[in-house]
């Protein structure tokens, strides 16, 4: 699995001009199943991403996790990510895990994550999404399973 993690002072999705997530201090994470994926690679995300230390501490070094403060994941199905460019201009999205597939890890990572201890909003697998938010640093981590 694939996942753009950007720490966030506040998120939130909309789908035909109603919020249907939203967080405050915590992470946005855009979440990408990729061919060949299984629960097996939602759940080393899930968990990786809860580990991250990088929220400040009271040194103001990123030391500091999800969890450690608190916060909460607002996580938004984004299968782009999986966006091929080596060839001309027109991205490819073949890697892509299917739609069946990709829907069904996409709920699994996000209760993987919920489980955790950590408040989950979500946005609509499939759905066109507008997405606002403050990105806090700016801090934005690409993460991949492989």
């Amino acid at each position: 699995m694939r996942a753009l993690v950007q720490r966030v002072s506040r998120a939130s999705v909309t789908v035909e001009g109603e919020v249907i997530g939203e967080i405050g201090q915590g992470l946005l994470i855009l979440v990408c199943a990729m061919q060949g994926d299984t629960a097996v690679q939602s759940e080393q995300l899930a968990n990786k991403i809860s580990k991250l230390r990088i929220f400040m501490d009271e040194a103001g070094k990123m030391n500091r996790s999800l969890k450690d403060i608190g916060g909460a994941a607002l996580i938004v199905s984004q299968f782009t990510l999986a966006a091929d460019t080596a060839r001309g201009n027109r991205p490819g999205f073949s890697t892509a895990a299917r739609p069946d597939d990709g829907e069904r890890l996409y709920l699994d990572f996000s209760e993987r994550v919920a489980n955790l201890g950590i408040p989950v909003a979500t946005g609509k697998f499939g759905a066109d999404m507008a997405v606002d938010l403050i990105n806090d640093g700016p801090v934005t981590i690409w993460m991949d399973t492989e």
